[in-house]
């Protein structure tokens, strides 16, 4: 029991309570104990007073009728005998004047006290000629002692000895000093007895009312708290249930509804928090919100898959750490930034910018940013909503149309001459082989001129129906000097029209994994920028060779060459400036780094006005794999 009561005192409301409780009892406790004690001594005082009055009356009457028979020996016997009770510790008899005639203590006989100051007793009123009796506590010495005054009248019978009762008034004044050790300590005792049942009576009340204030107060409000902190920690199932049909079991029921509408509410949040979530997922374009400090408070499916973060990495991010790759915020001077531009709620900005993607690359996108202002609890606060569309993703779509489109240019042209070109193939063979059997010899040699130029149309339309597969999942073994003569071949009239020559360096079996239709694309439009950046004639150098675990492939040119300037954007979509001053799409080497980044290659260049461009396509050798 003594162990639970320390550690329920030890809880805040029942601790307070436990020590308001006991101070203000121990207070008034105190105070009628100091008034018990101060009544019940003045009660003593007034019975021993009472009791010295009696003594003097009775030693009063022997002196004066020893006094009357003159008999001075029996008076002082008298006082010595009183002087020797246990109770008295001295009886003296004074004249008039204050000077001690008469002592139970014969070293006081012969002193004087001093009427006037009231040395004799203090409580003892002074009149003009004679002195009051009484009774007062006096300390003699260390020790204290109840003094008793009683003046000694003047009589008739006495004033042949003492004179005229009107001069003379009194005849002496008798004095006793009782012992007051016994009284003190009958009131110590008495004190010491109530004290102590009153603590007891006091612990009692206290114990009976800590239980009390326990059961109906500190009890239920600390389940009160219980259930507040298991709220607060995300348990909303948590309820204070009955606690009975006082204020605090009201306090606990209205409690519980409000817990009841809380949870509700929260739910509605979290309801409307999916609906606006689902909302920003369903848009195709990457949709983020930033807040003035630029830390990203939303952001969508889209703009996750952009960034190739998931949304725990994105949200409560630096925009500029995402987007750029940064420690900082950008600079407003050098880029555009929506959040230190658009400060006027309702602005909006449209521009073209790059943006980090994984760790390393990037991609070419389009942002669309608009201000507004957001109420929320900690007031208005100015946010920006940013809608990022991936360009790149946007040249995959029109590289997938423009795909679409060659198919259906390869195979008319695949349909329409490869069987009537293969069939006067079989057939001019067969010629042939008649005429060695009999026929003409000059016959039989241009039968032999005819049939190379069969095989080649049949070659291109090959090339053109590997040109129009449409790109899938699935992935060829590509052998890459094999693709690289089929372009040379398809590109030869065009480079002989822009006296271009065409030189191929080729390595033996080059292989790699990916898709043969978009490889072969590659390396047309790399081979087609070179013929177009040598409008006045020049050679195209396609070489291919391994590097350890890689095929490379370089497509140089003696062209006019890329400005430094320039040399950053080429890869972006809808950029295009072409040397023969022909307006291009601006989609084709973004689709090419695209392919090449698909296949786990890089593509990159180098380049010297006026010199000519190199491009370098790095692809992983199939070859090295299965080596490995």
């Amino acid at each position: 029991m003594i162990g639970r009561l320390g550690a329920t005192l030890r809880n805040g409301l029942a601790a307070r309570l436990a020590v308001t409780l006991v101070a203000q009892l121990v207070i008034v406790s105190a105070v009628f104990l100091g008034g018990f004690v101060v009544l019940y001594r003045s009660s003593l005082q007034h019975e021993r007073t009472q009791a010295a009055e009696k003594v003097g009356e009775l030693l009063k009457a022997s002196l004066e009728n020893a006094m009357l028979k003159r008999d001075i020996e029996g008076l002082r016997e008298i006082v010595d005998r009183l002087g020797g009770l246990s109770d008295i510790v001295t009886v003296m008899i004074l004249d008039p004047k204050g000077e001690v005639r008469f002592s139970s203590r014969h070293d006081r006989l012969g002193t004087r006290f001093d009427l006037a100051t009231r040395s004799l007793c203090p409580d003892c009123r002074t009149e003009t000629g004679g002195v009051a009796g009484g009774a007062a506590f006096m300390q003699e010495g260390a020790r204290e002692i109840l003094r008793s005054v009683k003046p000694v009248p003047n009589q008739t019978v006495c004033t042949q000895c003492h004179g005229p009762v009107v001069e003379h008034p009194i005849n002496g004044i008798l004095v006793v000093d009782h012992a007051a050790d016994g009284l003190r300590r009958e009131a110590a005792r008495s004190a010491a007895l109530f004290a102590g049942s009153g603590g007891v009576v006091l612990l009692s009340l206290v114990f009976l009312t800590w239980m009390m204030l326990r059961r109906s107060v500190t009890a239920p409000v600390s389940r009160l708290a219980g259930v507040a902190r298991a709220l607060e920690a995300g348990d909303l199932g948590a309820r204070v249930g009955d606690t009975g049909s006082d204020e605090i079991g009201d306090l606990g029921r209205s409690f519980d509804r409000m817990a009841d509408r809380l949870v509700n509410s929260l739910a509605v949040v979290q309801e409307r928090e999916d609906f606006l979530q689902a909302v920003l997922d369903a848009v195709p374009d990457g949709i983020r919100v930033i807040d003035q400090d630029f830390r990203v408070i939303r952001a969508n499916r889209a703009y996750c898959a952009q960034s190739g973060r998931s949304p725990g990495e994105v949200v409560g991010q630096p925009c500029y750490a995402l987007s750029h790759g940064r420690g900082e915020p950008c600079v407003p001077t050098l880029v555009t930034c929506p959040v230190a531009e658009l400060l006027e709620p309702g602005a909006s900005i449209k521009f073209h910018d790059r943006h980090v993607f994984g760790e390393n690359d990037e991609i070419a996108v389009e942002v669309a940013a608009a201000a507004l202002t957001l109420a929320d609890h900690d007031g208005a606060r100015r946010v920006v909503v940013e809608a990022i569309r991936d360009l790149e993703a946007m040249a995959q779509i029109s590289h997938e149309q423009k795909l679409s489109e060659i198919e259906q240019l390869a195979t008319g042209v695949a349909h329409e001459i490869r069987n009537p070109l293969a069939s006067i193939g079989l057939g001019l063979r067969a010629a042939l082989s008649d005429i060695e059997h009999g026929d003409s010899a000059e016959a039989a040699g241009a039968l032999r001129l005819i049939e190379p130029e069969i095989e080649r149309c049949v070659g291109i339309a090959s090339s053109l129906l590997k040109l129009s597969t449409p790109t899938s999942s699935h992935l060829d073994l590509v052998v890459m000097d094999d693709v690289i003569r089929d372009v040379a071949a398809l590109l030869g009239y065009e480079a002989e029209s822009r006296k271009v020559r065409i030189d191929l360096h080729l390595g033996d079996r080059l292989r790699i994994i990916g898709s043969d239709s978009e490889i072969r694309m590659v390396v047309i439009n790399l081979a087609q920028n070179a013929l177009h950046a040598m409008p006045d004639g020049g050679v195209l150098d396609i070489a291919a060779s391994r590097d350890d675990d890689r095929v490379v492939v370089e497509v140089t040119d003696t062209g006019v060459g890329i400005g430094p300037e320039d040399i950053d954007r080429i890869f972006m979509p809808f950029w295009s400036r072409r040397a023969d001053g022909v307006r291009g799409t601006g989609l084709g080497l973004a689709i090419c780094r695209n392919i090449v980044r698909r296949a786990g290659g890089t593509l990159t260049v180098t380049s010297t006005v006026g010199q000519g461009s190199r491009f370098t396509l790095r692809l992983p050798d199939a070859d090295h794999r299965q080596a490995d």
